[in-house]
């Protein structure tokens, strides 16, 4: 992958996840504050608690810190896929944040 694929890929990501906090804020109660600063998503939720994604671009990944902990993406086979087999960006993302958050959430691509 080169860096251009890379940042295409990774911006396509960032975007989709703001575009999931506002649907949820819009069409639920889910009261997701997501800022993005640069390659930084912040998205807190009504208990304080946080979830960060953000660009590791040297590396070409995807970083997000959840209170269960860290967790490395890179892109293969057409998606953001765990570096230790943890699964889908995605599907991690929804589980942790419905854990933070108290409610089921889903965010996908």
């Amino acid at each position: 992958m080169t860096d251009l694929e890379f940042l295409d890929q990774a911006e396509a990501l960032l975007k989709a996840v703001e575009e999931c906090c506002d649907r949820m804020n819009d069409e639920g109660d889910a009261d997701i504050d997501n800022q993005r600063v640069g390659d930084m998503v912040t998205m807190t939720f009504a208990n304080r608690s946080q979830i960060v994604i953000n660009l590791q671009k040297p590396l070409h990944e995807i970083w997000m810190a959840a209170k269960a902990g860290g967790y490395h993406y890179r892109w293969l086979d057409d998606q953001w896929q765990d570096t230790k087999g943890q699964g889908e960006f995605f599907a991690q993302l929804s589980r942790q944040a419905s854990v933070q958050s108290g409610q089921k959430l889903e965010f996908t691509a």
